[in-house]
């Protein structure tokens, strides 16, 4: 394996590690303090996810020789910031992460299973994740109205930025708040010691819980999300660049990461889809056959930043909820045009999208489980009552 190993490797793994750690922590923070948590078992559950996706992508990148990457889920950390608490706290929405978890491994590994997943209509798992999404962008913009000299500078940089390298725009907007807080906020007089305690970080386990509004309100919802927007994302990034990966065993093995680091505050590990384009790329390697080494570098970079979740989480703390809002939101844009375009571009599904995205970002919820749910259900609802009105009717026309 040494020979494969390259600088240009070297300096892709970290800048992969880099832009996928520093673009969406904070919405990972967000979502594990939404659903309850302690800042102590945020910071646990942002170390665990941080370690667990490093070694996840180490073992697939270094087992099938190809630059398999591996990324918490972004879009699943939203979807617990849009449900909010669980009817048991926080042990309840861990044993959630457990259950997404075990569906994950069964997706992989029972292909009946993992066919009625894929018959879902792409249109309305889309049409979820942008409801999930929308609420959580308008916070840039919120921050702004909080205070302009605070939050627009970060939304300036990301808008700078991104007009030259979208990959680095949130970092940017990430560099721009700690560039506020430290110059324009009053931090308190102990803070150089808070920081200096959360590293090493102290390690929170939680036991778990079960309840049925759990099961339905979260975990069913974090594992669709979980597939549709970023294990089978990965896999066609995958293949796009002439790599043929056997997509049930990832599956099963990012879901195995994700049940062992669930007591931790995971919430879960995915394939990834944007740094796996990076890893894949000619700027990883001239040789396909090496841009493995990519994946690696950027997974042990990955384990690295999670022995310093601790400080990134004290140092969010110190600053007012809406600016790193603001930089969860930007980092949510792009993944909320692109679902949203996904969900009403086809005319025939375009009504039920709509009362699935309505749904999902309205924020109700019935049971004590949250819309997202059911947003879901009544998107497959109307699809499945379409579909059999234009079955009747053609049987009719051929009469």
């Amino acid at each position: 394996m040494l020979k494969d190993f390259s600088a240009q490797a070297l300096f892709m793994g970290i800048l992969v590690a880099f832009v996928g750690f520093a673009s969406s922590f904070a919405v990972v923070l967000q979502g594990l303090r939404a659903t309850g948590a302690t800042d102590a078992q945020a910071a646990t559950g942002l170390m665990a996810l941080s370690i667990a996706m490093g070694l996840g992508g180490i073992y697939l990148a270094r087992k099938y020789r190809m630059p398999i990457s591996v990324a918490w889920s972004t879009p699943g950390a939203a979807l617990l910031i849009n449900s909010g608490p669980v009817d048991g706290g926080f042990e309840a929405a861990i044993g959630a992460f457990i259950i997404s978890a075990i569906l994950v491994i069964i997706a992989g590994q029972v292909r009946p299973f993992g066919r009625l997943i894929n018959k879902i209509p792409s249109a309305i798992a889309n049409a979820m994740l942008a409801g999930i999404l929308v609420i959580l962008c308008f916070a840039p913009f919120k921050a702004i109205a909080f205070n302009p000299a605070l939050g627009l500078p970060i939304v300036l940089a990301w808008l700078i930025v991104g007009r030259f390298n979208k990959v680095l725009a949130v970092p940017a907007a990430l560099i721009a708040f700690v560039i506020v807080v430290v110059l324009a906020i009053e931090l308190p007089d102990n803070s150089a010691e808070l920081l200096a305690a959360a590293f090493p970080p102290n390690v929170a386990i939680v036991m778990p819980s079960f309840s049925w509004p759990a099961l339905f309100g979260l975990a069913l919802p974090l594992f669709f999300v979980n597939m549709a927007s970023q294990n089978i994302p990965g896999i066609t990034v995958l293949r796009v660049h002439d790599y043929d990966p056997p997509s049930g065993n990832l599956f099963s093995t990012t879901g195995l990461f994700s049940l062992f680091s669930a007591p931790f505050g995971a919430h879960g590990v995915t394939l990834a889809a944007i740094t796996a384009a990076m890893c894949a790329s000619e700027d990883a390697h001239t040789d396909p056959s090496k841009r493995y080494w990519a994946a690696i570098v950027a997974g042990i970079a990955y384990v690295l930043l999670g022995l310093a979740a601790g400080i990134a989480a004290t140092f969010i703390t110190l600053a007012p909820a809406i600016l790193i809002e603001a930089v969860a939101g930007l980092a949510l844009i792009g993944a909320f045009a692109g679902s949203a375009k996904a969900a009403f571009e086809q005319e025939n599904h375009r009504e039920a999208a709509a009362v699935t995205f309505l749904i999902s970002a309205s924020g109700v919820s019935f049971f004590g489980v949250a819309g997202a749910f059911w947003g879901l259900l009544a998107g497959i609802f109307i699809v499945t009552a379409n579909n059999l009105v234009r079955r009747r009717r053609d049987k009719s026309a051929k009469k």
